[in-house]
């Protein structure tokens, strides 16, 4: 019988919001981890991280930011071709591919490229900003 009665209970669903402990200022929730939840010192270095990159775009022409941004989805996450990014800015596929070349070769200097290879390093992840084939993107 109370075997059964356990089972039955343990099959219940129980709220999230039901309180917990004697003086019931805790919830059953405040104990349960969110898998989906960003650790809070994943989330630091992340923002950290995006501050680095805003800080080292900002020393790019603004064209070049704005075609780096684009063509990497650093906006919205949402990386675009050659083609878009032309569009968009009303110039040729061709003259981006040798706006994002210039703004890459500068990235790539170490006075930039040394902040960002140290997240990458602590990571380890290959340090190399810009070196993968930007036409695969296209």
């Amino acid at each position: 019988d109370k075997v059964q009665e356990l089972k039955k209970i343990s099959q219940q669903p129980v709220s999230l919001e039901s309180p917990i402990g004697e003086e019931e200022d805790s919830h059953l929730g405040d104990f349960v981890e969110d898998k989906q939840a960003i650790a809070p010192l994943e989330a630091a270095s992340e923002a950290m991280f995006r501050n680095e990159v805003e800080d080292i775009l900002a020393t790019l022409r603004p064209r070049e930011r704005r075609v780096v941004q684009l063509r990497f989805g650093l906006v919205d996450d949402e990386p675009r071709t050659l083609e878009e990014v032309g569009r968009r800015m009303g110039l040729t596929r061709e003259r981006i591919r040798q706006i994002e070349a210039t703004a890459l070769r500068k990235l790539r200097h170490p006075s930039r490229s040394k902040v960002l290879r140290d997240y990458t390093e602590d990571r380890g992840e290959p340090a190399r900003m810009g070196s993968r084939d930007t036409e695969a993107v296209s």
